[in-house]
């Protein structure tokens, strides 16, 4: 489906972040939360097993503390680009840069992990937003924010398909061949950065594929 604005065709972004735990100069505060937490429930009579190393780990499913490794993206039907820098604020400023002009952001789960993970950790760096259109993340809602997983679930209740699973569904292949995102710690401790980025970019392109076959394309 092409829509169309009064000067031409929308300007589509597909996208997807590979992210990694909290950096070690929040640890300490970290360490604060995991010894709260465990006074709390011990208090309530409760038991409290988590360690403070998979409390730590946990940290990079959460834009609050966790931290962005790279943001893959491609405008309309462009080649896909990695943004990886250790400079996390730059790497914002470089991914707000590009989606300045965009009408439509589109990935899988992005409502709720992505592009959330982006903002959150954008208003941390005091980086601001570059958009051209109001990013709404209400409900039931195509845009300006396309989330294939809802989409797909008609944003239904329910378990939520995986993008590996419904890729597979559709006869588009799997970008989970050679890693999948449980991997990107241990990938990154190894100095195995491209191979993260690759994996980001097959994301990115497997993205576009389902939703170009979600809207007949």
């Amino acid at each position: 489906m092409n829509n169309y604005y009064n000067n031409g065709p929308q300007r589509k972004m597909f996208l997807d972040i590979e992210t990694l735990p909290a950096p070690e100069h929040v640890h300490d505060a970290l360490k604060e939360i995991h010894a709260y937490r465990k006074k709390k429930r011990e208090k309530n009579g409760e038991k409290y097993s988590k360690s403070f190393e998979q409390f730590l780990s946990e940290t990079g499913l959460d834009g609050t503390f966790g931290r962005i490794f790279c943001i893959s993206y491609a405008i309309n039907d462009d080649m896909v680009y990695c943004i990886c820098d250790e400079d996390e604020k730059k790497m914002l400023e470089n991914f707000w840069e590009a989606a300045k002009d965009v009408d439509l952001f589109i990935g899988f789960n992005i409502m709720d992990f992505d592009l959330k993970y982006i903002i959150q950790r954008s208003i941390i760096h005091g980086v601001k937003p570059k958009t051209k259109v109001r990013l709404s993340f209400a409900r039931y809602r195509s845009e300006p924010i396309y989330d294939a997983m809802h989409e797909w679930n008609q944003w239904g209740y329910g378990k939520n398909v995986s993008l590996d699973s419904l890729a597979r569904a559709l006869g588009l292949g799997s970008s989970k061949t050679n890693m999948d995102g449980s991997e990107v710690f241990t990938y990154y401790k190894k100095g195995k950065l491209k191979e993260i980025c690759n994996y980001c970019n097959a994301d990115v392109e497997v993205t576009r594929k389902i939703y170009k076959k979600m809207n007949f394309e």
